[in-house]
């Protein structure tokens, strides 16, 4: 990929992200230059593709089988009602694309197996996981171990939701570390429900600590699970320590 560098009229329009003390021209132009696989487009996806988009991030990859349907509008902020039967992806890529035209944007509308997904992580320096079940979580972060690609992932259900941050390359602990104490039961939005500012609240976050580890920025919080009680308005964090049994990250896996 051709290193993109920044114009007049791009740094007038990211001015007020690099007017952060430490966040300047050269981290703009890192965030210009990178590229984000996002695995989902429902709720959090939408969140957090609108914000990276906004930001200036260079590409981002959507992948998606799904489509939208009217229970999705309550919380999937990119799709609108004229986009009831459409691809997820197509319909966000529409909305994205009027937000800023300097991005890169790209959809993938079918299940990608475990040679496409492999392929596709190599290609991209980051990966957002807004998917909204376990096993493809644990998948995820797998694959995104044995790679070396950061992995941001979230979930939100009725009113709470969390994040976890992996970065290989600092042998941190893995979702599967995580995981582990979660048990059988795999709960959907289907039979639980989610308020609808949840997952923007969990997906903006996603967003963001995915610019804060592109562009080392800020301290990205390994392995740490940061969880909202959306109850009581209140941020949790817990310590997860690598499991040196893990099948996943241990020097045994």
């Amino acid at each position: 990929m051709t290193n993109k560098t920044l114009s007049t009229a791009q740094a007038m329009r990211y001015s007020r992200q690099i007017l952060l003390a430490g966040f300047d021209l050269d981290k703009q132009e890192i965030l210009m230059n990178s590229r984000i696989l996002m695995i989902g487009v429902g709720g959090l996806g939408c969140a957090a593709a609108q914000y990276l988009v906004a930001a200036g991030i260079g590409k981002i990859t959507i992948v998606d089988d799904d489509i939208v349907e009217t229970t999705n509008l309550q919380r999937q902020v990119l799709h609108s009602e004229d986009s009831i039967g459409k691809k997820k992806v197509a319909s966000a890529k529409d909305t994205l694309s009027k937000m800023n035209r300097y991005v890169d944007i790209h959809t993938l509308d079918q299940r990608q197996d475990h040679e496409q997904l492999a392929s596709l992580l190599l290609a991209h320096d980051l990966v957002l996981d807004c998917s909204d079940n376990l096993e493809t979580r644990n998948a995820l972060n797998e694959m995104c171990y044995r790679v070396g690609i950061p992995l941001v992932s979230g979930a939100a259900i009725r009113m709470e939701g969390h994040i976890f941050c992996v970065i290989p390359a600092l042998r941190t602990a893995c979702y599967r570390c995580l995981s582990v104490f979660f048990g059988e039961q795999n709960l959907s939005c289907v039979e639980s429900g989610v308020m609808s500012p949840v997952v923007g609240i969990i997906g903006a976050s996603q967003a963001n600590e995915a610019i804060k580890i592109l562009c080392d920025f800020g301290s990205a919080p390994i392995n740490t699970l940061q969880m909202f009680d959306a109850m009581n308005s209140t941020w949790e964090r817990f310590i997860v320590k690598p499991n040196p049994q893990c099948p996943t990250c241990s020097d045994n896996s």
